[in-house]
């Protein structure tokens, strides 16, 4: 499984390519897939970013689900249809496609979030707001995780 831990502030060069960082490039080299799936965000202004092999342990999870049920529809649309399939350059860059940019905010400087099992992609004003509001929700929340032995 890639762990992506961390954030990371890279500039887009003149021709639209990130460096994507290296933690996550190589934690994403342990797949079959040089490269990353990329889609828009339905919950934040970001780009959300996973592993191909999580792409497809999503596509599993949306199996389970009712075959006429509505919710389906809206997230594979989202999901499936609006992702970005981008592999690696020789040097570890992607070219983040401008509809994804435009979601995001994004125009010279992009932020990679670690998320676990994901990362996220920020215009870097955007992902300290985010990131403040986070915390404040945290401290008042208080929440509590087990985690098992």
């Amino acid at each position: 499984m890639s762990l992506f831990l961390s954030s990371y502030e890279n500039r887009l060069d003149t021709k639209g390519r990130v460096s994507v960082p290296a933690p996550f490039r190589a934690s994403i080299s342990k797949g079959d897939f040089a490269g990353v799936v990329l889609y828009r965000s339905f919950t934040n202004n970001c780009i959300e970013g996973l592993t191909m092999e999580r792409m497809e342990k999503l596509a599993t999870a949306t199996d389970k689900m009712g075959v006429f049920d509505s919710d389906l529809d809206d997230l594979t649309a989202m999901l499936f249809a609006d992702a970005r399939q981008l592999a690696f350059d020789v040097t570890g860059r992607i070219v983040i496609p401008a509809e994804l940019l435009a979601h995001a905010g994004i125009t010279d400087t992009a932020v990679f979030v670690g998320r676990g099992n994901s990362f996220q992609i920020w215009n870097p004003e955007a992902f300290r707001a985010a990131q403040e509001k986070s915390l404040q929700n945290l401290r008042t929340a208080r929440p509590n995780l087990k985690i098992g032995e």
